[in-house]
């Protein structure tokens, strides 16, 4: 719940911050000489780029949410089974482990969204983030019927 909240409100400020900047772009525009044209387009472009990568971010949290969700349902969510230190900290040895069993489930089965999904999370545990993205977005794709290359 707390990750819900905190993605809303830095989703919020980031809307904010790209209404004032496009509002800055647009009074750079309206100056009429070429400098401030250009210098209005070149703010405008940044607050564009800034939302379609929020947009593509929200839509990726949801889908993976979603998978949760189905998971869930089945039965099938990862259980934590990794030791943690007196801090709350994951043993690395124990998340190695679990690492190793979920990447040869993956290589078994590699056309499974199910097992890419779990692969996902022991990603995250490792706090190995691109391939924890990448093996959650290929899970995704595999759930959706869309194709996934090797």
């Amino acid at each position: 719940m707390r990750a819900k909240i905190t993605y809303a409100v830095t989703a919020a400020v980031l809307v904010v911050y790209f209404v004032l900047a496009g509002d800055r772009g647009v009074m750079l525009i309206r100056q009429g000489t070429a400098l401030a044209i250009t210098f209005g387009v070149a703010v405008l472009i940044l607050p564009v780029i800034g939302l379609w990568f929020l947009w593509a971010n929200t839509r990726f949290v949801q889908k993976a949410n979603h998978l949760a969700e189905l998971l869930e349902a089945e039965g099938g969510l990862p259980v934590d089974e990794l030791r943690r230190d007196q801090y709350g900290r994951i043993d690395r040895d124990s998340a190695d482990e679990v690492f190793a069993r979920r990447k040869a489930e993956t290589e078994d089965t590699p056309g499974d969204w199910r097992c890419w999904f779990r692969l996902a999370v022991a990603y995250k545990d490792a706090r190995d983030t691109p391939r924890a993205r990448k093996a959650m977005q290929r899970a995704i794709a595999l759930q959706e019927g869309r194709t996934v290359e090797a």
